[in-house]
């Protein structure tokens, strides 16, 4: 591998996630907990399993996945912490459509990863968020639209600014394969350069319905798979959340003691 920093990614579905919520922190139970809707609810456990199975094959990692968890940097920006400590590592998350993935890599903050799903795209969405030269390069091509979406967000999360940021300040350039067939077998560069002074590099690949994107820091070779075949690679979208959109889990209100008059 030499010096070159490696990236290690690992994505699960839903219909992964263990029985209960034992496997969650203090602190995610907590959190979860508050969610009312089943979609959002989902997304969160989704993820955090994503994390913790992709964590829990570092170094010093190999503990109870409650003692595993992510924690957010006051920019909102995800941190992985094993056992009550930070862990050195960039961490990033992404989940759409019942899948999450997980980015491991660098120092912290320095990736960003987005999970999306090749969907059509307005032609007021395209004309809002994306510079000149990407509309020119889009051409109404909704997997050329989509693609640059999530290498813009995934720019945006190594700047921890999110989409609190103007899209358009980040202008992507991705290479494109010559072949549908191509396109399956393997990772593909992408450049973002970012207010005309800084450039990051970053990768892509497609998996059936859906695309995923990295931005980096610093220049890195294709992210490995965690995985010996990546789950991307058989994954379908999944809505389940359609069938109670509500979620039916309460959160614990602690009683409030009678205030004296």
């Amino acid at each position: 591998m030499g010096d070159r920093p490696v990236l290690r990614w690992l994505a699960r579905g839903e219909q992964d996630l263990p029985a209960g919520e034992d496997w969650l922190s203090e602190r995610e139970s907590e959190v979860c907990a508050r969610m009312r809707f089943t979609k959002r609810r989902r997304e969160f456990q989704t993820a955090r399993w994503a994390a913790k199975q992709a964590m829990a094959t570092l170094p010093g990692c190999a503990v109870a996945p409650a003692l595993l968890e992510v924690r957010h940097h006051p920019t909102g920006a995800p941190e992985a912490w094993a056992d009550g400590r930070p862990l050195p590592v960039g961490i990033s998350l992404s989940d759409r459509a019942g899948w999450a993935a997980c980015l491991l890599g660098l120092e912290p903050g320095a990736v960003g990863c987005d999970l999306e799903l090749v969907e059509p795209r307005s032609a007021a969405f395209v004309r809002d968020y994306f510079t000149a030269a990407e509309r020119r390069f889009i051409r109404d091509d909704d997997l050329r639209a989509n693609l640059l979406w999530s290498a813009k967000e995934s720019a945006l999360k190594v700047l921890r600014t999110g989409l609190r940021r103007d899209t358009r300040t980040v202008e992507v350039s991705v290479t494109m394969p010559a072949t549908r067939f191509a396109e399956a077998c393997g990772w593909w560069p992408l450049t973002v350069r970012v207010d005309q002074a800084r450039t990051f590099t970053g990768w892509w690949a497609r998996y059936n319905d859906f695309l995923l994107t990295l931005a980096t820091a610093t220049p890195t070779p294709p992210p490995v798979s965690i995985d010996a075949v990546a789950a991307l690679t058989t994954a379908t979208p999944v809505h389940s959340w359609l069938d109670a959109p509500v979620s039916s889990v309460r959160p614990h209100v602690p009683s409030l003691a009678p205030t004296r008059r």
